[in-house]
């Protein structure tokens, strides 16, 4: 089964430059997982398949996801964990609690995805 997932408010989520506006955090656990303004939000459609912790099975069930914030280099996550390779893409979940798929990492161009709406998003404090 395929869904679509409608990300909301995507514009006030960036800065003027359209970099993120706030630090982005696991939904499930306290980990932060990229800093505010560290990374850019693009648009383009890739197909995720559902969230769900490590030690369960995939249910073969996918989101098609149209916005995704862009990392540019593997060394900017705070916290991240790289999951399996399937057709030449990691997918990416929450180091902490290993929940995911939060986004992926394309192994051509090494360049990172994390989909807004899998994310949560707190001003720093």
């Amino acid at each position: 089964m395929m869904s679509a997932v409608i990300e909301n408010d995507r514009e006030t989520k960036c800065d003027a430059n359209g970099k993120n506006n706030s630090r982005i955090c696991c939904k499930f656990c306290p980990s932060v997982i990229l800093n505010q303004g560290a990374t850019t939000l693009v648009t383009h459609e890739f197909i995720l398949p559902h969230m769900h912790p490590k030690n369960k099975d995939d249910d073969g069930q996918v989101d098609t996801i149209n916005d995704y914030w862009l990392v540019e280099d593997m060394y900017t996550f705070e916290n991240i964990s790289v999951t399996k390779t399937v057709d030449n893409i990691k997918y990416l979940a929450c180091a902490d609690c290993e929940i995911g798929p939060v986004g992926y990492m394309d192994l051509d161009t090494k360049k990172s995805y994390v989909a807004i709406s899998r994310v949560l998003y707190k001003d720093k404090t």
